[in-house]
């Protein structure tokens, strides 16, 4: 199922997932370090429907030595609920949500999440199980990371035109249940270096429920598709 699902949720995206132009970038993560009170606002939009749904305000609440805290406060529910998320200065991940089953639910990681493994070198790629709590369960959950950098992109968003490295992302969310296999998450990064953040993400999941199969036999569900494009970056005066 594995490998049928995440072929089907690819295909499905066959244009996002085109190799492009290859060229060398730089192995700094950003060229300017976040500073506290930066700000930035996505706009999430519906792949399937092509609705936004809302804006959301990423702000960087401190700065530690080995950890950035970000404050997240969507407009309104359909966007999501505010949170907390932590990430390396690496811009990799340490408490982040991901998809579990069509839910949104918060992720501790005990080691980053690797979403980027620089020097994002165009043909690279990486596969990385790391374990992560999440609230109600005591289990410790196993999360696979495969990422591979497909090349350089130049892309338009509502902030401007964008010189990005493209990273596709394959993601098994390591929540399997008695009756439902884990969630595998399809990423799409456009990545700018200059600005150490992605301007515009693409997120789909899809697992298998025997307990829900109809007669036909049919057992795959999805979650949301999920299309974030930066609208505005305001840094701090530094």
């Amino acid at each position: 199922f594995a490998r049928r699902g995440l072929t089907r949720l690819l295909s499905s995206s066959a244009s996002a997932a085109a190799l492009v132009a290859a060229t060398m970038v730089p192995a700094a993560f950003a060229v300017t370090p976040p500073a506290m009170g930066d700000a930035y606002v996505y706009r999430l939009v519906n792949g399937y429907s092509k609705e936004t749904r809302g804006q959301i305000r990423y702000e960087v609440a401190s700065v530690g030595s080995d950890r950035i805290t970000v404050s997240v406060t969507p407009d309104n529910p359909a966007a999501g609920a505010e949170r907390t998320e932590i990430y390396t200065k690496e811009g990799n991940w340490l408490r982040y949500s991901l998809d579990s089953h069509g839910m949104p639910v918060e992720y501790d990681f005990a080691a980053a999440y690797p979403a980027y493994v620089f020097p994002l070198d165009p043909g690279k790629s990486w596969s990385v199980r790391v374990n992560a709590t999440v609230p109600g369960d005591r289990r410790s959950r196993s999360v696979r990371v495969d990422g591979r950098v497909l090349g350089t992109e130049r892309v338009r968003v509502p902030a401007g035109e964008f010189d990005t490295v493209k990273i596709r992302r394959l993601v098994y969310s390591g929540d399997a249940g008695s009756f439902r296999t884990e969630t595998q998450i399809v990423e799409f990064d456009w990545y700018a270096p200059a600005l150490g953040r992605m301007v515009r993400t693409e997120r789909r999941s899809q697992w298998m429920d025997t307990s829900r199969c109809p007669e036909e036999g049919n057992c795959d569900f999805y979650g949301d598709w999920s299309v974030f494009e930066l609208v505005e970056l305001r840094a701090e005066k530094r």
